[in-house]
Parts: structure tokens; C-alpha cells; sequence
């Protein structure tokens, strides 16, 4: 007989300070792998081709086109090793462990010409504000098993939860994936409608990039771990454009709060784990910050929401 593993296990602690080393070359580590991609897709709206997605045992790139058929690219974090698989039956493992992230790009990039698939990338991080190109940083080398370990398994905790509320919506929306510019898990709901051209502004990132992902209305929800700049992990939730009221808006649960300048809802991931429901705890969050965006932009929810809780693909009779 199978038991479910306790909420602290499922949801376990991730303090910042704990791991953000390691959460830095790790950032890096998933933007080769994801700029891999990149390089190898068509481009589809809203930089939807260039992001990662949850597997069983890590993050994967899914399948990537390239001329003898398909590859892909899988962080185990399991067994603590990046897989490169392709679909004439060859694979090679490159470890994961306490190296730089010049000597895992390296390695990475050695083992993509071992396995026939040519791809050069732009070896300069995005997103981030000071950059070191992946060939010559010496200074990112961390990697805690562990913490790396706590950090999917809270990931794998709140997959199924946005999974559950990104079901909610009939109108266009992303998949539940993960963006290894900002290293977040993200899922975007879409108006329909047109949205004023975006100003851009991350460091380190396309003007142009970012006004195709914002060019139309949105209303957005997800997790990051934290960063210098917000040294705690936190679920988040925005739209764009951001209506001047929006802040004002009552949402849930009562740890959730407006951050100004931000411009976003925050809700600590430590509120949710500590939480006696956590997952209902985070669906209250995606759901009552969702009400708050369309409601203040105006959105048509008669059209754009749906429930298919009852719906039965098969007959019972």
C-alpha cells in the first residue's frame, strides 16, 4: 500500500540564503540548455518556443528538431545530470555537480557535435544585470544536490495546481512552463485584445523580444525562488497593461499582498508551504488575482472563463 508523503516533505523549505549560489549557476546552467533550444526552433508568439517544461524527473526541452530527426535535453535532478537523447538512439549524460559554468557549457556544447547536432548560441546571459559570457565564467561553480532537490520537488508540488487553474480558462492561453531567463514557472492567460506597445526594459533583453510577448493583453501568475533583489521565494501575479486600481483589489489568502513597486501581487511560498491546505492555499491565490486583473481591465469573462469540472469524455451510458 502507497501513502501520500507528508505536506513538509511535498512542499519543503527553500530559504534564499540556503542555496543562492547554487540557484545562480544553476540560472545559467538552464539558460544554455534553453538558448539551445532556441536556436533550433521556429519562432512561436510570446517566446513560447524557448521555454522548458516539467517532467517526471527534472526540466526538459521537449522534442528539438535538428537534420537527422529530433533531440532533447532533460535536467534530472534525480540523478543529477543533464541528458542528451536523440532520436537516432544515442545518448550522452553530462554530470551535475559542483563545476563552472564555463565547464558545463563547454562540456554541453562538445557533446552536442559528438552527437551530430550543430548549434552555435549567443553565449551571453539574458536577464540578468551583470553578465559574464558562459565560456569564461569561472565564478558561478555551486551545486547543492539537496537544495536542488528541495527546490523541484516544490516545483513538482505546484505543477498540478496551476495545471488545475489554467484549466479554468476557454480563451488563449500558454502552457504551464518554465522561463529560464527570469528561472520562473509561468502561466499566462490572454484577453484577446490588442495592449499598448510594451516600453521593455529588462537588462539584457530584446526591446523588440518583449513587445511581441506583451502585445496583447494579459494577466499573468507564477513562482520564482528569489534573487538578490527579492531574496525570498514567492508566487507572483500581474497583468499588463496594469490598471491603475488594481493594487486595491481584495485577493486571497490573507498573506497576499500588493508590492507597489512591483506592480504585482506577492505571495510568499512559505505561507503556502506552512499552510494547512497548501494547494488550495495557492489556488485561492492564482484565482482571487486573476479576479482582481480582469475585473479592474474590464475583461469579457463570459466568453473567456469556462468550468469543465463535470464534463465526461466518454458517456456513461
Amino acid at each position: 500500500m502507497t501513502t501520500n508523503p507528508p505536506i513538509s516533505e511535498r512542499w519543503p523549505a527553500l530559504p534564499y540564503t540556503d542555496w543562492s549560489q547554487t540557484l545562480e549557476t544553476l540560472h545559467l546552467w538552464t539558460q544554455i540548455v534553453g538558448k539551445i533550444r532556441l536556436r533550433q526552433m521556429p519562432w512561436i508568439n510570446h517566446s513560447w518556443h524557448v521555454s522548458l517544461y516539467i517532467s517526471p524527473r527534472g526540466l526538459t526541452t521537449g522534442s528539438v528538431p535538428y537534420n537527422r530527426g529530433v533531440f532533447q535535453l532533460d535536467f534530472d535532478f534525480l540523478s543529477h545530470q543533464l541528458r542528451i537523447s536523440t532520436s537516432t538512439g544515442q545518448q550522452i549524460d553530462v554530470g551535475l555537480y559542483p563545476r563552472s559554468v564555463a565547464s558545463f557549457y563547454t562540456e554541453v556544447m562538445a557533446s552536442l557535435r559528438q552527437l551530430g547536432i550543430d548549434v552555435t548560441v549567443h553565449d551571453t546571459p539574458n536577464e540578468l544585470p551583470t553578465v559574464i559570457p558562459f565560456a569564461e565564467d569561472h565564478v558561478h561553480q555551486s551545486y547543492d544536490a539537496d537544495m536542488v532537490d528541495r527546490f523541484w520537488q516544490a516545483i513538482v508540488s505546484m505543477y498540478p495546481v496551476f495545471m488545475r487553474f489554467r484549466a479554468g480558462y476557454t480563451g488563449k492561453c500558454s502552457p504551464v512552463h518554465f522561463f529560464w531567463g527570469s528561472f520562473d514557472l509561468a502561466v499566462t492567460r490572454f484577453s484577446g485584445r490588442r495592449a499598448p506597445l510594451h516600453p521593455g526594459g529588462a537588462p539584457n533583453m530584446s526591446t523588440r523580444v518583449m513587445q511581441e510577448a506583451y502585445s496583447h493583453e494579459v494577466s499573468s501568475a507564477g513562482f520564482w525562488p528569489g534573487s538578490e533583489q527579492f531574496p525570498e521565494a514567492a508566487f507572483y501575479s500581474y497583468c499588463y497593461p496594469t490598471p491603475a486600481d488594481l493594487g486595491q483589489q481584495r485577493i486571497e489568502p490573507a498573506q497576499a499582498y500588493f508590492h507597489p513597486d512591483m506592480g504585482e501581487f506577492i505571495l510568499p511560498y512559505e505561507a503556502v508551504r506552512q499552510a494547512a491546505d497548501p494547494d488550495r492555499q495557492l489556488l485561492a491565490f492564482l484565482q482571487t488575482t486573476y479576479d482582481a486583473a480582469v475585473t479592474t481591465a474590464h475583461w469579457n469573462r463570459t466568453e473567456l472563463d469556462c468550468d469543465l469540472t463535470s464534463f465526461e469524455y466518454e458517456p456513461t451510458s
